[in-house]
């Protein structure tokens, strides 16, 4: 039969793996240093995983292809455990697929495997609920830490700072340099605070690990046109999974109204800056 199946170039493909978590059917699988479709039968065609590559190597195609068999992937799938099954089903249900939601849920029933609940993790990113992590605070130069009985001063001034955390209407936001930092650069790099955070404002992500990325997008463009940013910078790791920041920052720039230049810098495992530049 004929349907949309994903498409892989190999040539573009770095085997990243970033694809590869966003691929809880299990179609992907990274085979000699490049991400291979495995088998026809466990891709939905729904490209869950395209936004997830860096370098633009996956597409969706019109192809002759083997039916997509909901109760060959959920058996896959149900050997992997609760968390793969929870985002399994969430994925059908944020592409609307329906069908496929119903034929999973009766294979669990049939099979006596416990249906989870949706994560509830993600509460925090309400910020009028409780969650103390998502507070948004301000606080003065002098409360951050200050250079006391030897300490290095600390030159972040708010709170939160992970980008599903923050509060794109923050005071401290409005008219800042914002700093995009992936998670690992404040670990590999000696002075991150003098030397990057002092005086911006700061956000931090994983483009590899961190789910519910097409939020940064919205976010970033928030920040850029309602809490006008001057500047963007976006702080990676020499890693190819990296980029993916990049291209949220990109992606968030092209949807804006407002234009604002972006610096990249990309560090190597080693805290060495391989790479500075305007894009």
């Amino acid at each position: 039969m004929k349907r949309k199946i994903i498409k892989i170039d190999e040539e573009k493909c770095t085997g990243c793996g970033l694809c590869i978590p966003n691929c809880p059917e299990g179609a992907i699988q990274i085979i000699d240093g490049k991400a291979r479709l495995v088998s026809d039968l466990f891709c939905d065609g729904l490209g869950e995983c395209i936004g997830h590559c860096p370098e633009g190597a996956i597409s969706v195609e019109l192809r002759n292809a083997e039916p997509y068999d909901e109760n060959r992937v959920m058996k896959n799938i149900a050997s992997q455990g609760t968390n793969t099954i929870r985002a399994h089903l969430k994925h059908l249900k944020d592409h609307g697929q329906d069908l496929y939601y119903n034929q999973a849920i009766d294979y669990l029933k049939k099979h006596n495997i416990n249906i989870p609940e949706e994560k509830k993790m993600d509460r925090c990113a309400n910020l009028h609920t409780s969650c103390p992590g998502s507070k948004t605070v301000t606080f003065k130069e002098e409360e951050s830490g200050g250079e006391l009985s030897g300490k290095r001063a600390s030159h972040l001034h708010h709170w939160p700072v992970q980008m599903h955390l923050i509060s794109t209407d923050s005071d401290h936001f409005k008219e800042s340099d914002l700093l995009l930092a992936a998670d690992c650069t404040a670990f590999t790099t000696g002075d991150f605070h003098n030397d990057y955070l002092k005086g911006k404002t700061l956000a931090i992500a994983c483009p590899k690990l961190d789910e519910g990325q097409k939020i940064y997008v919205e976010k970033l463009k928030s920040l850029i046109d309602e809490a006008k940013i001057n500047t963007l910078t976006v702080m990676i790791m020499e890693v190819p999974c990296c980029t993916g920041l990049v291209k949220l920052a990109q992606q968030a720039l092209q949807k804006a109204s407002r234009k604002i230049p972006i610096k990249l810098i990309v560090m190597s495992i080693r805290g060495e800056v391989l790479r500075e530049e305007w894009l």
